[in-house]
């Protein structure tokens, strides 16, 4: 379809069509004039959240969209919703009563019916992507109301951010303090254990006993080492052979006696030479000599009974010595024992020190925690009564009227056509008729210069198409 057929549609479905457009545009005006008045109050909230050190490096140090959606979320929350009826105690209002006992007739709470229908009318954006600014907008058809409405979900929210964060450190708080209770009883037991421990055993300073002990054990083995060398030596000494022991080589009473007994017998010997075995004198000198080699046997017995004795002594020393090391041995190890022991319970009482220590510190923190009344979020505008409704809009209503009141109008136009078609122009009847044109009949009520085109469009159809061969058309 040409421009020529629209035009001629439009001249013959011309009427239709207009009161297509007047409907609509009609329609239009109308929900203009008769949609109530609604207005819009728009609340301004800055919210300062620290990002982790990875968000920084994603978003530069603002707030992550993810942290902006959350928070939006919960400015759309029943929980918000619900402190602003209870803040603003919209339930106690007569008006709002009447108007739920009408619209729910009393099925379900006034309150969840509030939530609801105010939450409707609320809208929640951030300002722009990558902001941390929110736009809270309530939308009513009294100006004060929605401005007072859009101010309290600020209010509720800065309240509601602040429970969000201060219950769980109270939670936390409460269980900390439980949990301090515990370590301190845990710390007082562990203490009270090592403290009986240390009076049944009579410890005092177990470091420096320790040590005092061990000290006298190293003592008691060098002397241990000692007298073993002592006694082993005395031992061999008496068991040497008599004459070879150096105290009857070095004896002052042995020396004498050998020095006579020698003079004794070089006599002997030499009286027996000259006078014979019977002669007195060698009978004299013989018992002489007897008499000195008893005397120095005598002696000498009594030197080496001395060293016997001193090897006893010796032997008996250093028993007396293993003795007391062995001794000492079992003490220092009794002492080790109790020493790793109380060690134990040392470190029994240090880890429920340390213990009690973290605790103590997580409960205070939990304890300002939950203490803190401070929000991240401030209100950067309050919302004020808007002077002019936000809709309907005149101009974009209008505008709209008139667009849709156009395409209507030829929708009709075009319908009307197609269920009643008609041949208008030229074409048509080339289109529907298969034959050419060859004179257009004026209507009566035609102007000459529409004679004068008409005549003009004649001649351009009759020169541009041959006529049919004489037996094949009519």
């Amino acid at each position: 379809m040409n421009l020529a057929n629209v035009i001629a549609v439009l001249r013959a479905r011309w009427l239709p069509a207009v009161l297509a457009f007047v409907l609509v545009l009609g329609a239009a005006v109308a929900y203009t004039v008769l949609a109530p008045k609604m207005y819009t109050a728009t609340a301004t909230l800055v919210i300062d959240i620290k990002p982790d050190p990875v968000a920084a490096m994603l978003y530069g140090g603002a707030a992550s969209p993810a942290m902006m959606n959350t928070q939006v979320e919960v400015l759309r929350s029943d929980r918000v919703a619900l402190r602003v009826v209870r803040n603003l105690k919209l339930t106690e209002v007569p008006e709002i009563r009447k108007l739920w006992e009408k619209v729910s007739k009393g099925d379900g709470t006034i309150e969840d019916w509030l939530v609801d229908f105010m939450l409707r009318n609320l809208d929640v954006q951030v300002a722009r992507a990558g902001s941390n600014v929110v736009n809270v907008a309530y939308r009513g058809t009294e100006p004060q109301f929605v401005a007072t409405l859009a101010n309290a979900f600020v209010q509720a929210y800065l309240e509601t951010a602040v429970e969000l964060r201060v219950d769980p450190a109270r939670e936390y708080s409460g269980f900390f303090s439980k949990q301090v209770d515990e370590a301190r009883t845990a710390l007082e037991g562990a203490q009270q254990h090592l403290s009986k421990f240390q009076q049944a055993q009579g410890i005092i300073a177990t470091d420096e006993r320790f040590d005092v002990e061990m000290n006298r054990l190293n003592m008691l083995s060098q002397q241990l080492v000692s007298m073993q060398g002592v006694s082993g030596e005395s031992s061999s000494r008496a068991l040497a052979a008599n004459d070879n022991l150096s105290e009857v080589l070095n004896s002052p009473v042995l020396a004498p006696l050998k020095a006579d007994v020698g003079r004794a017998e070089a006599r002997l010997r030499e009286l027996n030479s000259r006078y014979g075995d019977q002669h007195p004198q060698v009978v004299e000198a013989r018992s002489t000599l007897s008499d000195l080699k008893a005397r120095l046997a005598a002696e000498t017995r009594n030197v080496t009974g001395s060293v016997s004795v001193s090897a006893r002594i010796d032997r008996a020393r250093e028993g007396q010595v293993r003795a007391s090391l062995e001794e000492q041995r079992a003490k220092v190890l009794r002492m080790k024992e109790v020493r790793d022991q109380s060690s134990v319970l040392a470190r029994d009482v240090e880890n429920a020190q340390r213990s009690y220590d973290l605790l103590l510190n997580r409960y205070n923190q939990s304890n300002l925690e939950s203490q803190n009344r401070q929000s991240n979020a401030s209100m950067l505008a309050r919302a004020t009564p808007p002077g002019a409704p936000s809709s309907p809009k005149v101009a974009a209503n209008l505008l709209i009227g008139v667009f849709f009141g156009i395409a209507v109008g030829l929708g009709v136009a075009f319908t009307l056509e197609q269920l009643d078609k008609r041949i208008r122009v030229p074409s048509d009847a080339v289109a529907a008729l298969g034959l050419p044109v060859i004179g257009i009949m004026p209507t009566p009520a035609i102007g000459r210069r529409m004679r004068v085109q008409l005549a003009q469009a004649q001649d351009r159809m009759i020169s541009g198409r041959r006529l049919p061969a004489p037996g094949k058309g009519t």
